[in-house]
């Protein structure tokens, strides 16, 4: 006698309707993250233009002197200067923590036993030859004509 199927519901199929459909809006999500990030100067640049009557309405130093022609470009400079600290202070740049990860795994992975250390290697009734130690340790240089 044959058993029918358990019964698995609406689940499996509403995750693998929606699985291509949430895969695409988080990668679009860190593409975006990521070039945020990257172009944040010409975000502010950007922000700058749109908004400079009111940034100058608002933030300007020198609204009482329009004889200077600021139009809020005194608090433009201080934004600018303010993300180029915030660039500058980051402590674990990109490259520092991607120059970090081969000591990181290095860490994870556990070293080898003392007693392995020079013994040769066997496969079943295979055995690989034994190479001393010191014979990789030297470089190559091929004989001279």
């Amino acid at each position: 006698m044959r058993r029918p199927p358990p019964y698995a519901g609406p689940w499996p199929t509403f995750v693998a309707a929606t699985a291509p459909l949430l895969k695409a809006f988080f990668s679009y999500l860190l593409i975006s993250l990521v070039l945020l990030q990257t172009f944040s100067r010409e975000v502010l640049v950007v922000d700058f233009t749109l908004n400079q009557a009111v940034i100058t309405a608002r933030f300007c130093v020198n609204k009482s002197q329009p004889q200077l022609h600021c139009d809020g470009k005194c608090y433009f400079a201080k934004q600018l200067k303010q993300q180029e600290e915030r660039e500058n202070k980051a402590p674990n740049s990109l490259k520092e923590r991607l120059e970090m990860l081969p000591a990181a795994f290095r860490m994870l992975a556990p070293p080898a036993p003392a007693r392995w250390a020079g013994m040769p290697i066997s496969y079943g009734r295979y055995r690989l030859a034994w190479v001393p130690a010191n014979a990789a340790q030297g470089v190559f240089h091929p004989p001279q004509a």
